[in-house]
Formats: structure tokens, sequence, C-alpha cells
């Protein structure tokens, strides 16, 4: 049985479905944990880079499951077909621009209305944004910590019917706002002590554009802590 880290684990809680493709795979770690557990029936592990899609296959095949985990070598969501069975996508590891991106150009491969469980290590606003354009809903929201780093966890399913999300809960996380947890205090006043840092090093007249920008950025934080 492989063995993988708690953020994975935690994004495993979320799978929902028999046919999981997991997007940007890195090893296939998700995917055969998800086999091994009984969590889906089959996958796929999509991998861009050569090195992390030769280590796929490999992991793949050392756990005998060459059967039910296919291993494919492309960009994003290239690698499922436009009507695939699809009921969960996992992204995990990446910056929310780079999860957004891959969501927007491979939007058409959403046909099956799987959930998407999203885990970013920066910047989720643009994640949010996107997911109400496609008429998803966020189902659930998590924080955690690993090895000094933060991490945002979105889940969301697709729903015809969506309630437009405020400024703050595209920024913060609908439910992460609701909840408050200590975590998330944590996370927004190391942000704010960053943002208040960075402004100090602006020239008042060069930089006028991105200072206003801070500003209203601190002036949100503040409102919410």
């Amino acid at each position: 049985m492989i063995q993988i880290n708690q953020r994975l684990k935690k994004v495993s809680e979320y799978i929902k479905g028999d046919y999981l493709a997991d997007i940007g795979s890195d090893h296939a770690y998700l995917p055969i944990y998800a086999i091994e557990n009984n969590l889906t029936a089959r996958a796929i592990a999509g991998e861009v880079i050569r090195g992390p899609f030769d280590a796929s296959v490999k992991n793949v095949r050392a756990h005998g499951l060459e059967s039910v985990i296919s291993v494919e070598l492309g960009d994003g969501l290239t690698v499922l077909k436009t009507d695939n069975a699809i009921t969960s996508i996992t992204i995990c590891g990446m910056g929310g621009p780079l999860i957004t991106k891959i969501l927007r150009a491979g939007q058409e491969k959403l046909t099956n209305r799987p959930r998407l469980i999203l885990q970013s290590n920066i910047q989720s606003q643009p994640i949010r944004v996107l997911l109400q354009q496609l008429n998803y809903t966020i189902v659930d929201e998590v924080l955690m910590t690993e090895k000094g780093h933060t991490y945002e966890i979105i889940v969301a399913d697709y729903s015809p019917e969506i309630k437009n999300l405020s400024l703050l809960e595209l920024k913060f996380g609908p439910i992460l706002l609701s909840q408050k947890s200590e975590l998330f205090y944590q996370k927004w006043e190391r942000e704010l002590t960053a943002l208040e840092h960075i402004l100090t090093q602006l020239n008042q007249t060069t930089h006028r554009e991105r200072i206003t920008e801070i500003e209203n950025e601190i002036q949100m934080i503040k409102e919410v802590l």
C-alpha cells in the first residue's frame, strides 16, 4: 500500500464517483492511493513533464495497477477525451492562476460535470472567479499546513443555479470566511504584514498604481480580521 502526505490524503477524502482524473499527477501517488483504498474504481494520471510521467508509469506498474490507472502525457485536461466519464478531477500543488488556466483551457472536457478538487499553493481567488463562471458551486474549503507551508483545498460541484459570491468571498473563500479558523487568521495576518512591508519599499511617484492596489488589499484583509 502506498503512503501519501497529509495534504493529498485530505484531497482524497473528497473524491467522488468511480473515475478519477489527477492532473499534474507527479508520480501518480494520489491515483494509486485512491484505488488501493477503494475511493474510486479507475483513474487517469495526467502529467505534462516527461520525468514525472515516466515516474508515474513506473509507480503504477510497481503497484500492479496498469489495468485501472492510465498514465497520460499531455498538457492539463488535453489528456481527457471530450466525451469522458470522469466523476472527479483533482489538480494539486500548483498556484491558483495556473489551476485556473488549466480549467479554462480544458472546460469543454467538463461535459460529465465532474467534482473539482483543487489544491492551490497561492492565490486562490482566480479559481473561485472561474468556478462561478463555469456554474460550479463551492461545497467545501480547507486550510491546512504541512512542512511550514499553508495550502487551500477548494471542492466544487456543478450546479445550474449558483449564488454570486461577493468580492470578499471570492478573495478569502465563502466557507473559510464563514468559519474563520485560527489558521485563517494566521495566514492573513502574515499576508497583511508582507503587504505592509512591500508598501514601504515602493516609490510613491513611479509605483502609484501598485500602491493603490496594495492599499485596497490591505483594507480588505483588515476588514475580515
